[in-house]
């Protein structure tokens, strides 16, 4: 990983102006709006400590937010056209329960954190067994960096984790191997997983200027995919484009992939993750081929999405941008690339006979 691009990541931060709502003033005038930098690496949660002692009047359990998102994924996914600050509004009351999953505080941030990264860890070398066996000690320190931004820290703690980074396509140096993409003699990139979150907007409405986006006003609008991204380095180069294509087989038919690169393995809400033996490798070659079957007649009913926008870290990368450069430079911390697409999809055309 370029450890110059890394250290703008971890100092990347999003200025938030904070409401209180209505329903929680208890005084006249109501308190001003609270001026804050918030940490892209981290969670809207964490910022209690500094909203509590602002918002005074208000004695509050807890921040309320959708905190298992990374505060950085949220801006770029519904903020087309970012403002600066970001309006938000707090609810210290109210929670609702039947739409989010409660927060618990700190403990349940960081217990999210562990486990993405022990997902993470599977996905990349078919275990965890690195992440299961941190010491105490390791675990807090690895924590508190994140916490408190500390680049140098986690790299002291991550790089006993060995969850390298994906090896560079057209390499002249064979010293880069790891599970998720190595790079043989030949300067080919070896098969490789890459962990990916994937949050899709579906927007029907054509636009030209992100300004004349349409607001995301519901979650149900947003599909949230957990699926890791396969390459196998036999075939022509691998871009983000050929990524976001095979994380979302159901709108992207391209039988070219199916032998160029292999496709994700596993489900929305599961990892699963095939060995490199040759029977899981055809099996996986099969289902590929299947997949692809399923969706041809769709290819006929209904036009190619167009990708409208695809933002990572605050980044809207070119999609012929090589896949292993993002996966090696904008991982998040817990090892996930987070990819917000914005997917401008066709009615359907029901004139077929």
């Amino acid at each position: 990983m370029d450890m110059e691009a890394q250290r703008f990541l971890w100092e990347g931060a999003i200025p938030l102006q904070i409401h209180l709502h209505e329903s929680e003033v208890t005084t006249l005038p109501s308190p001003p709006p609270a001026l804050i930098l918030a940490p892209r690496l981290g969670y809207l949660p964490l910022l209690a400590s500094h909203l509590k002692p602002y918002f005074s009047t208000a004695l509050p359990p807890g921040v309320d937010t959708i905190w298992y998102i990374p505060t950085g994924v949220l801006f770029d996914l519904l903020c087309a056209e970012p403002e600066r600050p970001w309006n938000l509004t707090v609810h210290f009351r109210g929670y609702p329960g039947n739409i989010l999953i409660p927060c618990e505080g700190e403990d349940s941030i960081k217990w999210n954190f562990i486990n993405s990264l022990k997902e993470a860890a599977y996905i990349i070398n078919g275990n965890c067994k690195n992440v299961m066996n941190m010491s105490q000690p390791d675990q807090v320190e690895l924590w508190r960096s994140v916490l408190n931004g500390n680049l140098e820290a986690y790299r002291r703690v991550s790089s006993k984790l060995k969850l390298e980074a994906v090896g560079e396509m057209n390499s002249s140096s064979p010293r880069s191997r790891s599970s998720m993409g190595e790079i043989d003699v030949s300067g080919q990139v070896k098969p490789g997983r890459v962990p990916v979150r994937l949050y899709v907007w579906n927007v029907s409405e054509d636009f030209d200027d992100l300004e004349d986006a349409p607001l995301i006003d519901s979650w149900d609008k947003v599909s949230y995919i957990n699926r890791p991204v396969e390459i196998q380095g036999e075939g022509r180069f691998f871009t983000l484009h050929d990524a976001v294509k095979c994380l979302l087989p159901e709108y992207f038919v391209d039988k070219s992939l199916g032998t160029a690169e292999s496709l994700t393995v596993g489900g929305d809400d599961e990892q699963r993750v095939l060995s490199e033996d040759a029977s899981d490798d055809k099996k996986a070659e099969e289902e590929v081929e299947t997949s692809s079957d399923d969706h041809v007649k769709a290819s006929y009913e209904y036009e190619e999405p167009e990708i409208k926008l695809v933002r990572i870290q605050g980044i809207e990368p070119k999609l012929e941008i090589p896949f292993s450069w993002v996966a090696n430079n904008l991982m998040h911390p817990e090892h996930f690339l987070h990819i917000c697409v914005y997917l401008k999809v066709p009615q359907v055309n029901n004139t077929m006979s």
